[in-house]
């Protein structure tokens, strides 16, 4: 299955920037195309739902996944979203997202995603557009994560 990891360091603490994770949140990191609208987000807690409506102008999709892993503790928080319904010939998805202490101060946000869909030549034409998605984050990540108060 092809899969992607991408790390963004962050200038706040762990815990801090666990409580950033949020629907306010997501709608900041979300791209301005294709515009995502948020119909439901549950959390980041094992059983909890996202569900996106994705516009691309000629049709809207749903996006759905669930929390199926989340655990915290003092140098690491991680949640799993898997895909129930996922669109564009997507048959798999899988995201980690771990926020990763450095020190008292400072983490990494890092996104594994890996996915399958149901041929080899789909996963390689979807893949720049979805590891693009995840990389678009980074700079949103540093912006609205980053504690302003150290």
């Amino acid at each position: 299955m092809p899969s992607f990891n991408i790390q963004t360091k962050i200038g706040a603490s762990m815990p801090f920037v666990w409580s950033q994770f949020n629907e306010a949140l997501l709608k900041k990191i979300s791209p301005p195309f294709p515009q995502v609208n948020i119909q439901r987000f549950d959390g980041c807690n094992k059983g909890d739902l996202v569900i996106l409506e994705i516009n691309l102008l000629f049709m809207k999709v749903i996006w759905s996944s669930e929390i199926t892993y989340s655990h915290q503790d003092s140098n690491k928080s991680v949640f799993i979203d898997e895909g129930i319904q996922v669109p564009f010939g997507i048959k798999i998805w899988k995201h980690e997202h771990s926020i990763i202490k450095i020190d008292d101060t400072q983490c990494y946000v890092q996104d594994f995603v890996t996915y399958k869909t149901s041929n080899v030549f789909l996963d390689i034409i979807l893949f720049p557009f979805l590891w693009g998605m995840i990389f678009y984050r980074k700079p949103f990540y540093q912006k609205y994560l980053t504690n302003r108060d150290l």
